[in-house]
């Protein structure tokens, strides 16, 4: 069957489209004659009897691959048009130029047949609905993506190989460039920015952790150099943690070449839509890694060993000890182990002093409840683990505190030396905004204009840059004279004065601990009140020692009466869990400084005989409502509640005081609101007067049920009015 045999009048009635298509952008300008070829088929599909005007080009894909229709919008606009039956003809230079991928073809090929669609090619015209047709078009589908993968292929291979060999030029940190030879990699020429990225490395070989050398960073208000592509133009500005833990996590740095750490994925989201995402890989599945590559800024052991400490940093498996230093007093967190199961220790503080204790989170049913593994008071232990620390260091805590105080000294100098690299870059800026400003045409006042400001500015950045390096030079600390060292070696030799110093905070102690244990094993034996505490140091020497455990106490801890006194009162109208949550709204605990709850107040109430609340006999009516609630259902603005409660004429409830109030509406409440004032009714400043008492006393009245009273909602005479007879005693009748 001839080509021309296959198109129907039906076929002619609609349109035919002409698919364009190159894979990338350097094809598009460079293989000008494939795309040449391609709008040539115009002329075929008017050679096949379309006429020019029914002839469509979508060449919306230009540049794009053909391995899937991801962002290829041309090829999703002609299957529309498919699938609209629009089309009667699509043709393509080959199968390839509409798809590589057999599920993107074969889904066309569906289309096509369903709507009596015809494709054509440089060989012919098949109809997808024939038998033959389509096992053509099926075959030149899969030789197409096969195709496709022996060039991936080859392209994958080629850059593997060039990887392997470290001579593949991809994307570099900052603080290195691509040299002239292949695969060489040079430190950063500028002075500028491999002293920021040295800083990184020196300080995390003194704080040990890259928050902390992030932190150092921002309190000295130090910039670090930021490049996002090798084009683009070098700019300084306030590093984010993610930069500094990325300084030190790279392998290159070390002097490393490495490829492959990362792999793409594709899954599919709670849309449905296909996604890929980029997953980091373990350094074993890394496809390329060649240390001692180029020159680094540090070398493979030290690299080995930045990241063991950035992986005891974060937080530790169950059975491994270690984890950044967090705020609080527990002296052993994150070094404390179970002696009995080998687990890590959790930290917990208790009572009004947060008294430091740790406990197993591993439980036993004990009882048919779950019981901790170990949970122990940490005073004693971390007093002895101190104590046992101090005796280890004495002899070297002289020349310790010296170098503490020469480290202080070379922080700030490292400091100062990166202010004075900043201001020769604004020196230099500077300098070159002159040199532009000069440079140009005078009678161009355009452009002199917009660079004399750039020069201006270029000055104001130079002259803050002075202004802080001259600051800081003055808050330089002072060398070490004789006298301070001979001082500092006597407190040196009390390394005790110091460790219990109120200027030496937790964390201080902490990381000084960590300087020489690994790991703190800890076993309690409840029935000899002990502990037995196992150290482990650095370098695997051991020890152990007991603890002695305070015994319990068998005096009584009670209760202050002022607390026993307010729940005697409130059991008589609300239940324990209401109780509990008053008692805590007014910061009350409870004898041994806990909080109450539901099951406290319950063991406190019974132990005192204080009966509980006995339900009401008559059920209370009406609805519990907000105050905004119960102003939309009574007609009143929420100000007027909220007064209205302060001076008692409604009622409401708290569950404590602070608490939002409650109204309880019903008729008895609604019948007092009125839309006119009744006879014998007066407004407050007529029944003062009449009464002879001042307004807070009627509102008591009124409140203890003593008065009648009413509130106008509505019109000009809104507002209380209370019923007051003419033979109503006055005050002083009363007192009489």
């Amino acid at each position: 069957m001839s080509e021309h045999t296959k198109i129907k009048p039906s076929h002619l009635s609609r349109i035919a489209i002409v698919y364009v298509r190159q894979s990338s952008a350097a094809q598009v300008e460079h293989n000008r004659e494939s795309t040449a070829r391609q709008y040539a088929l115009t002329q075929r599909a008017a050679a096949l009897g379309w006429s020019t005007d029914r002839v469509s080009v979508i060449d919306d894909d230009l540049g794009l691959s053909g391995a899937t229709t991801h962002q290829r919008s041309g090829f999703a606009r002609m299957t529309a048009e498919v699938a609209l039956s629009h089309v009667g003809l699509i043709l393509g230079l080959e199968v390839s130029r509409m798809a590589r991928n057999n599920a993107d073809w074969y889904r066309l090929l569906d289309l096509c047949s369903m709507t009596d669609t015809l494709i054509g090619d440089a060989d012919g015209v098949y109809h997808p609905s024939l038998f033959n047709d389509r096992l053509l078009l099926g075959l030149k589908g899969t030789m197409s993506e096969a195709e496709l993968h022996v060039l991936r292929a080859r392209l994958d291979g080629g850059i593997r190989n060039k990887a392997a060999r470290g001579e593949l030029r991809r994307g570099l940190p900052v603080g290195f460039v691509w040299g002239e030879a292949d695969g060489e990699v040079l430190v950063h020429p500028d002075a500028a920015v491999s002293g920021a990225v040295r800083a990184v490395f020196d300080h995390f070989a003194e704080f040990g952790s890259a928050r902390r050398v992030w932190l150092w960073f921002r309190s000295e208000a130090l910039s670090f150099p930021l490049q996002t592509h090798a084009r683009a133009p070098m700019r300084w500005v306030a590093p984010a943690y993610t930069a500094i833990h990325a300084v030190l996590s790279n392998p290159v740095y070390a002097g490393a070449y490495a490829f492959g750490k990362s792999r793409t994925e594709q899954f599919v989201d709670e849309q449905g839509l296909v996604r890929k995402r980029i997953r980091m890989l373990p350094r074993g599945q890394w496809a390329v890694l060649i240390p001692g590559h180029h020159e680094g800024y540090i070398d493979w052991p030290t690299f080995e060993a930045n990241q063991q400490r950035l992986g005891t940093n974060t937080r530790p498996q169950p059975h491994k000890p270690g984890g950044a230093l967090r705020e609080g007093a527990a002296l052993l967190q994150g070094l404390a182990t179970c002696g009995h199961c080998g687990r890590k220790l959790r930290t917990h503080y208790r009572g009004r002093q947060q008294a430091p204790g740790y406990h197993c989170a591993n439980k036993s049913v004990v009882g048919g409840r779950g019981v901790y593994c170990l949970n122990v008071g940490g005073v004693q232990i971390d007093e002895a683990v101190a104590k046992a620390f101090l005796a280890a260091i004495t002899p070297a805590g002289s020349s310790a505190a010296v170098r503490a105080a020469e480290q202080l000294q070379a922080d700030h100098d490292g400091a100062l030396g990166q202010w004075r690299l900043a201001v020769q870059r604004a020196q230099y800026d500077a300098d070159k905004a002159e040199r532009r400003y000069r440079a140009v045409d005078p009678d161009n006042r355009l452009v002199a204009r917009g660079l004399e400001a750039q020069w201006e500015q270029s000055l104001r950045v130079l002259e803050q840059a002075q202004a802080e390096l001259a600051q800081r030079q003055q808050q330089r600390p002072h060398p070490l004279t004789d006298d301070a060292r001979r001082r500092l070696l006597g407190m040196g030799e009390d390394l005790s004065r110091v460790w219990h110093a109120a200027s030496t905070t937790s964390r201080d102690r902490k990381e000084l601990l960590r300087t020489l244990l690994d790991e703190v094993g800890i076993s309690v034996y409840r029935e000899q009140y002990r502990a037995l505490v196992k150290l482990r140091w650095r370098g695997g020497a051991l020890g152990e020692f007991d603890v002695s455990l305070p015994r319990s106490r068998p005096a009584t801890v009670r209760t202050d009466e002022d607390t026993i006194g307010l729940v005697r009162r409130l059991a008589e109208h609300h239940d324990d869990a209401t109780i509990a949550g008053i008692l805590n709204k007014q910061e009350r605990t409870t004898a041994r400084g806990l909080r109450f709850t539901q099951n406290l107040v319950g063991n406190l109430r019974r132990h005192w005989n204080i009966p509980r609340r006995a339900t009401p006999a008559e059920p209370v009516t009406g609805e519990l409502m907000s105050v905004r609630q119960a102003a939309r259902e009574l007609g009143l603005a929420a100000s007027t509640i909220h007064r209205w409660l302060n001076d008692g004429f409604i009622a409401g409830e708290q569950l404590t005081p602070g608490a939002p109030w409650r109204i309880r509406v019903n008729d008895a409440l609604k019948r007092r609101l009125v839309q006119d004032a009744p006879e014998g009714y007066a407004v407050m400043q007529e029944a003062t007067k009449r009464l002879g008492v001042t307004r807070q006393t009627v509102l008591h009245r009124v409140q203890r049920g003593e008065l009648d009273a009413v509130l106008v909602c509505r019109g000009r005479q809104k507002g209380l009015r209370i019923k007051v007879l003419d033979d109503q005693p006055t005050l002083f009748d009363e007192a009489s």
